[in-house]
């Protein structure tokens, strides 16, 4: 019981801090927008008193501005500033959609099965691999099998793309046809892929990959840290238009 209610404020703690960042990403993209904003009012302002003068003195307003670089100067804030709001949006959207399958897997994150969390920007579902696999093999378990279908019912509707990566701990492959966490780790990924294909998820939505022992998430230096890095993670990936790069 005590562990059950220590996972559920382990949760519940990540959700607060994944609620901060996403704020935070939010504040920021909004920030530069109307910093630019103003900046795009003053030039314009300025554009606008220059054109006056320009004209009492009937000089060609047009061709001055052009050689002058301010009409060019206007258009680049401009673009920059669609480019801005178009990011405000994709990340407004991406939290949506992060609270919405919060709310959709809030059983399966305080049962302890998965834990959902943003890195870099993008919305990671992390399952162990204790829970899906045996030691060393690629074969999903029962209980593996029951925690994916539910994922699986749920990530079918939501029209996106995401890729399945296999992690390992550090320790050496023993007792295993594999010859490497590489391969073990790539083998779990394609098993899960495959899992998720027969449960209605389509082919062109997910992709597979493996990470062994590069990528961990804890230290490889006690028994609790290393079942950290031993664990499948689906994260959604982000759509090529939404990859605007925000100062």
């Amino acid at each position: 019981m005590r562990a059950k209610l220590d996972a559920v404020a382990t949760a519940l703690e990540r959700a607060r801090l994944d609620s901060l960042e996403r704020d935070a990403m939010l504040k920021r993209t909004t920030t530069s927008r109307d910093d630019l904003q103003k900046k795009l009012d003053e030039q314009t302002v300025v554009n606008q008193k220059l054109r006056a003068e320009l004209e009492k003195l009937g000089k060609d307003v047009d061709a001055l501005l052009s050689e002058g670089g301010l009409g060019k100067s206007i258009a680049e804030a401009k673009k920059r500033l669609a480019e801005l709001r178009k990011a405000q949006a994709a990340a407004e959207a991406r939290a949506a959609l992060y609270s919405q399958l919060l709310g959709k897997f809030k059983k399966m994150i305080d049962a302890g099965e998965l834990t959902v969390g943003l890195r870099e920007g993008r919305m990671v579902l992390q399952l162990s691999n204790d829970v899906l696999f045996d030691s060393g093999k690629s074969s999903l378990k029962p209980a593996g099998k029951s925690a994916l279908d539910a994922i699986a019912t749920v990530l079918k509707s939501v029209p996106k793309k995401f890729q399945v990566a296999g992690h390992t701990d550090d320790e050496p492959i023993k007792l295993s046809p594999f010859a490497s966490n590489w391969e073990l780790s790539t083998a779990r990924a394609l098993v899960v892929v495959e899992f998720l294909l027969s449960k209605g998820m389509k082919g062109q939505s997910l992709s597979a990959a493996g990470y062994g022992e590069f990528d961990p998430v804890a230290p490889n230096d006690s028994v609790a840290t290393r079942a950290k890095n031993r664990r499948i993670e689906i994260t959604l990936m982000p759509e090529i238009n939404e990859l605007v790069v925000v100062p």
